[in-house]
Formats: C-alpha cells, structure tokens, sequence
C-alpha cells in the first residue's frame, strides 16, 4: 500500500518511537550512552534506564552540564544522545552546543521531545518554535524531525551510525503513522511521498500529515501534487527542491516559525536558483498560548484546509 492510500488512523508520538530505538541500539553498541536531566518518563527513555543501567547518566536539571558531560564522553569514543525537551536542548544548551559539540565537530545527538507546538497546554515557555533554526545555523550539525513513528526509528538508527553533532526533534503529542516499520530512510535525502506536474508540497515532522492529507484532496479535485517529506533541514535535500522548482509553485509546511526553519532553507534554494515562488505555511512568528494541539495549529494556519487553499490561490 503506498502512503497516498494510507487511512492515518492509528497514531503515535515520536518521542516513543526514540524511546524504543534507543533501548535496540543501546543493547547492540555498548557505546550509546544516554544523559537525562531528570525528565525520563516525558522523553521515553525510562525503559533504557531500566535495561541498560551502565549506560545511563541523569545529570539532574541541568542540561549545560549534560552537554558538556556529552562532549566528554564524545572524546574517549562513547556516542552520548543527550534526552530532554527540544525548548531547552536548543537554547538552554545552544553555547555549550556551539563550542563545545560542534566547534570540535564532536560525535554527540541531542535528542529532543516536546518539539514545536505539541507542548500545547504547557504555553509558550515550551514550545520550541526557533530551536531547528537555532541550531542549523551551526557548522557540523545536521538537524532532523521524523514525520511518524517508523520514520523517527530510522532516522534515530542513522543518526547513531554516522559521525558529527546531530538534533533530533520528536513530538509530545501522537502523530498519525504514515510509514511502514520496513521503509527506509537516508539522512539528507528527502522521502518523495507523490509525484505531481502542478504544485510542490514540501513538509516537515508532525505536518507531513497535513500536507499528505491536503494532496489527496488536491488530486481528487484534478491538481497534481508533488509531495516531499523533507525529514532533514540541513543538510537539505537541494537537488529535491530543484525538482520542485520546475514546477514553479512549491507551499512549505511545518510546525516551526516560518523564519529560519523548514520554509527559509528551500526559500534559499529558491534564491539560489533564482526561480520558482514559495509560500511558507507554519507558524507565524509569534510565540504559542496554552491551548490544545490543534488549536494552536489552527491559529497559525497549519491545517489541511489552509494548505489546500494557499495551493489553489498560487495557481489562480
């Protein structure tokens, strides 16, 4: 069954499916490590602290401490994924991220839950609205959002894999599952859900649903849509977005603020080229209330229907 087909029924947070990868990876290389700052239970990584006790460290609430104990560990050839939430391994973290993880280029994750707006009722102070920009403005870090459960599992294998300072964004709130637990994924390459001769989508994280949701509306109604999940924003797929540029109409959607995440690297593909016209769907550089999930999407226009209508108003 391909994912255009796909019903979206059942659902799932990404953060378990970080909390349920780590445990299989821990268990085969005993050189993960995970650093918590006393959030276990909300990250999903209390079933490693249960299995693999000798590679655990809980640093308490202190997450500058747990990314320089990081960097440490780095040194001597460990792989430490520090776990917390996504407000505070962005910025709380962003100095000792910056000159102590990706100055060195330091083979350090950091593994963050509660990503954009899914903190919901929590309020503004942790909804991590700037933290993929934040940190894809740092040499040597790669910066990844899973769109599903499965996704997440991949990408979190790949990122244990490879060398370098990685960011790992997960939701706290569950998310439709749209890939099959046997789909491969590649770091830097962009997963093409549909291909389409009128309008790119090009989506992110917790919105490719929304974005998978729209194209089919958009097909049904005779508009042919290409569809990206652009789960790595840096390195972004580039050679992707040209495609889409050919089109000429690319809507970028994400759960981020539309300024420096998802929307500004293809924006600056675009620029690049020096062709095609993008329209950024995401949040609207204001910080989140408390409010339910979808209500906040809502007030940003990130939903199916705005996607459909900003598609339809680009090619009128």
């Amino acid at each position: 069954m391909s994912v255009m087909e796909k019903d979206l029924t059942v659902k799932k947070a990404t953060r378990e499916g970080f909390g349920d990868e780590i445990v299989k990876l821990g268990k085969e290389n005993k050189d993960i490590y995970v650093i918590d700052v006393d959030i276990a239970k909300s990250c999903k990584t209390s079933n490693f602290i249960k299995q693999l006790p000798n590679q655990h460290i809980n640093v308490g609430i202190a997450e500058q401490n747990a990314a320089g104990l990081a960097a440490g560990l780095a040194t001597t050839g460990k792989i430490p994924f520090v776990s917390t939430y996504a407000v505070f391994g962005s910025l709380r973290m962003a100095e000792q991220i910056r000159q102590e993880v990706c100055y060195p280029n330091l083979n350090v994750k950091i593994a963050c839950s509660h990503g954009g707006l899914t903190p919901a009722n929590d309020g503004g102070s942790h909804q991590a609205i700037e933290d993929m920009g934040v940190l894809r403005s740092f040499p040597n870090m790669t910066v990844i959002m899973g769109a599903d459960y499965y996704s997440t599992r991949k990408l979190v294998e790949q990122a244990a894999k490879m060398y370098g300072p990685v960011y790992l964004r997960f939701t706290r709130d569950t998310i439709p599952v749209i890939y099959d637990e046997n789909e491969e994924f590649t770091i830097g390459k962009a997963k093409k859900l549909n291909e389409g001769k009128d309008i790119a989508i090009i989506a992110n994280g917790d919105t490719v649903h929304l974005a998978l949701k729209a194209a089919k509306e958009l097909e049904q109604e005779g508009i042919s849509v290409k569809l990206l999940d652009m789960h790595t924003i840096k390195p972004i797929d580039r050679e992707a977005v040209v495609e889409c540029l050919e089109l000429g109409n690319i809507i970028t959607v994400e759960d981020h603020n539309i300024l420096n995440g998802l929307g500004s690297a293809v924006c600056e593909v675009a620029a690049e080229e020096g062709r095609g016209k993008v329209t950024r769907i995401g949040v609207q550089d204001q910080f989140g209330q408390s409010a339910p999930y979808g209500k906040l999407l809502e007030l940003n226009g990130i939903t199916v229907e705005n996607i459909i209508a900003t598609a339809k108003s680009m090619l009128s």
